[in-house]
Parts: structure tokens; sequence; C-alpha cells
């Protein structure tokens, strides 16, 4: 098989040697690792439906990748794989301003969508925080969110269109660029968030906003978490609705402060960074609303960005988080359970506990509007006995997320890392029909097999 992949493909686009499929056999997700057969890099669609219809004949798996930094072992290689890496399928199409969309391929990294959007007076909202390294591709298929997503939601709501190749090679094309279309299934829907397990995406189509004429940054800090919660409440209340409605707790400050220097005060048990965008007189009235809020709040202090410089370096206190975190322990595990608003202040109350019971050093921080929470785990993979506590402080966590009405990750994805906890979330009857579709679309278990469940 590999002397035809090398045939489709290329000999410099083929890896075979172990040394050079090392560096593929993880993802940003602590722990997991795992040798594929072969590591290649299609350029094209046609070569892509080439690499499938080779797996089929030759019954080998295929995971697909993008820049590796997913964070629920997605693109972790199944034993004995092809991982099918997508980073030289890197075109950015022409930015269509009269119609607010962009062509990508899959490996374009977001940033340069951002960015693209940007230079014509256009706006792409989702900002995963590995942004500026991720893929478009991986972003699609983990559903990724971002700092915005109280107000601009996530990466579902502005794909417009799919260029997919099914697991038996067909090439499907899905969607387009009309705003309203109701013609049969919403099939590009289903494979947003599929984690790769039904197809390969290799273009997407996105849709575009105008660009917010203004913005203005808010930090707040407070004493009491329970009082930085009911700010989120209040604020929303006031049918305000942030750009951005972040929170660190008082671990995650003191190591941002010691990273990045950026003023945070050391003594305060929370802090939420507060962003509005849109027409200046909005923005001018959200933001003299949100301060008069988090005062009346119990808010110690609350300091307003005085240009877009000032905002930036407030923006690099929530930014820097998880690089601020990473530096405390060998070994960082990043989650995102996800609760409705109104329960933030118990979860984050039960993540504290939890800690305290097993004895780990868990750091919190998130999307407050959106209910996001990233319990952080700082620990050490090589000491079995903490890592043994880490997995039963998870599962409490993750346990009591679904008790509240909440997820077990609200995008991040299920990947490896949380398989294990779908079904008591979703229940019997909808964990059934997930393996249905699968079976459907990948009726020989092909496309990134044991990935959000097991066969």
């Amino acid at each position: 098989m590999n002397e035809d992949l090398i045939k489709l493909l290329g000999k410099e686009n083929v890896l075979i040697e172990r040394e050079d499929l090392i560096p593929y056999s993880f993802d940003a997700t602590a722990t997991l690792r795992q040798m594929a057969r072969v590591v290649v890099f299609p350029r094209t669609a046609a070569e892509v439906s080439g690499i499938l219809k080779l797996a089929q004949r030759h019954n080998v798996p295929v995971v697909a990748r993008g820049s590796g930094t997913g964070l629920s072992g997605g693109s972790v290689p199944t034993p004995g794989s092809i991982v099918l890496c997508l980073v030289k399928m890197d075109r950015l199409g022409e930015v269509d301003a009269r119609n607010f969309t962009v062509r990508a391929q899959p490996g374009v990294l977001t940033q340069a969508i951002y960015d693209a959007a940007d230079a014509a007076g256009l706006f792409y909202p989702p900002d995963p925080g590995s942004m500026k390294v991720s893929t478009i591709g991986g972003n699609v298929a983990e559903n990724s969110g971002g700092l915005r997503g109280l107000k601009y939601g996530v990466t579902r709501d502005y794909v417009m269109g799919l260029e997919v190749v099914m697991a038996d090679g067909e090439i499907c094309t899905l969607g387009n660029k009309c705003v309203k279309d109701v013609a049969g299934y919403s099939l590009k829907d289903l494979f947003i968030g599929s984690e790769g397990t039904l197809g390969i995406v290799t273009e997407v189509l996105l849709r575009l906003l105008p660009r917010p004429p203004a913005r203005q940054t808010l930090l707040a800090t407070f004493s009491r978490m329970d009082a930085a919660a009911e700010t989120v409440s209040a604020i929303i209340a006031a049918k305000i609705v942030p750009c951005t409605l972040e929170f660190l707790d008082s671990k995650v400050i003191r190591c941002v402060e010691d990273y990045a220097h950026v003023g945070l005060p050391l003594d305060a048990e929370a802090l939420l960074l507060i962003e509005a965008d849109g027409h200046p007189a909005a923005v001018a009235d959200e933001a003299a609303r949100i301060l008069e809020i988090c005062t009346q709040n119990g808010a110690t202090s609350v300091r307003l960005a005085a240009d877009a410089a000032e905002a930036a370096s407030l923006a690099k206190a929530r930014r820097s988080a998880f690089s601020a975190l990473a530096r405390v322990k060998p070994t960082t595990i990043l989650e995102d359970a996800t609760v409705p608003r109104t329960e933030l202040a118990t979860m984050i109350r039960f993540i504290q506990e939890t800690a305290a019971k097993h004895r780990l050093d868990i750091a919190t921080f998130g999307h407050f509007g959106d209910g996001n929470l990233h319990p952080t785990f700082l620990t050490n993979e090589r000491d079995p006995d903490e890592m043994h506590r880490v997995e039963l402080a998870m599962a409490e966590i993750f346990t009591r997320a679904i008790a509240l009405g909440g997820t077990i990750t609200g995008e991040h994805g299920v990947g490896l890392a949380k398989k294990a906890f779908l079904r008591e979330q979703v229940g019997d009857a909808s964990y059934a029909l997930l393996k249905r579709v699968k079976r459907a679309l990948d009726p020989e278990n092909l496309l990134n097999p044991g990935k959000i469940f097991d066969p």
C-alpha cells in the first residue's frame, strides 16, 4: 500500500520511517499517544479520494489531522492507521464582499481567515484559543468555539457549505452561498463536529459578518467568586450580550500575572474580562451599563481600556491562561465541562471541592457568558497515583455537569478523552442513533475509528 500512496502523492508527501511518524502520534491532549502506519499529505480533494479508496481496498483506518491542536484526542492515530494530514491543502479563496463569504481549504489557519475578512472590512467571529495555529478543517471537525461564543456562536453558525470526501472516496458538495436553503436534509451540519468519523472535509464555505466599528474592553475584579457569577447573570438579565465575557479564578490570575505581567490584582478571587462591540454609541452605552452592574454586584475594581493597545493587553490576560498554567506542572490537562449560566457558581464550587477531596491542583477559567468552564488539572503523568486521582475527579466533574443540565464538552469534542462519558449525557436511544449514522456513512468503520464511541 505504501508504494501505491507514493505513486499517488509523490515520495515527498508520504512519511514511513518511525522517527518521522513520532510527531504525528499525539495531539495537544495530555497523555494520549499512538503510532500511525504512515502519514500522507494530500493537496487536492481528488488525492484525498484516492487515499480513501486505497484505504478501503486494504482495509486500513484513516485519521484526518490538521495542526494537531485538538484537546480531546480526536486526531491521535488509531494504531496502524493512515494519518491524512491536510496542512498542505492551505489555499484561501477570495473573500466575496458582496455575499459575505469566503472559501478555504481545510489547512488554512483560522487566523488567516480572520485577517482576510478583516482586510475586506468584514469579520469572522469564531476565535478558538489556538486560532493562530489551528486549521479551519480542524475547527469544523470539532465545531470549535472561542471567546466570542456568547454573542456570535461557534463554527457551525458560520459554515454555509462543505466539500466532503466520503469513506468510499465519493466527493460530495453540501450547501451554497444562499442565505436561505431548505432543500432536503441539512447534511453539512452532520459533518460539523463529527471529528472526522463520517467524512473528510476538503473545502469550507464560510459566512462572514460586517466588521464591528467599535469595541470597548473592561476588566472587573472580585473578592468573591459568587459575586462574579452574579454579575454575569445581572449583565444578561439587563438584556446586554457582550462580545466576550470571560472568567479567571484566583489560581489562574496569579499564574497569568507571573507569566504575562499585565497588572492583575493578586488578591482577587475572580476576574471578568468583558468586551462590548458594535456601533460606537451602543458600545459606549453598554460599557457604561456593564461598569455600573459590576459595581452594584460587588466588583472591587473595574478597569476600562483607554485604547486598542490597552485592550489587547487586557485580553492577553485571558488568552495566555493556558500557557501560564502549563508552566506550573509537567502535565496540563485542559477540560471544558459546560453548564447553564445559572449553575456556574455551583459548578465552580464543586470543582474546588473536588480538587480538595482528591488532593489535586485544579485551576479554572473559561467563557462565563456561555457557561463553558475550563477546569485545568496541573499534574504529573509520571505519577500513577496522582493520575488515578485525576481520573476520579474528572469523572465526578463530568457527572456533576450533566446533573446540572450541562455537557461533557462545550467546544473540545469527545474524541478519545471523553467517549466513556458520552452515553451518560445523551442517553441510550441517542447513543444508538449516533452509531447508526456512523454505520450508514462508514460501514467498514475506517474513518477515525474508536473516536466519540467504540465500534
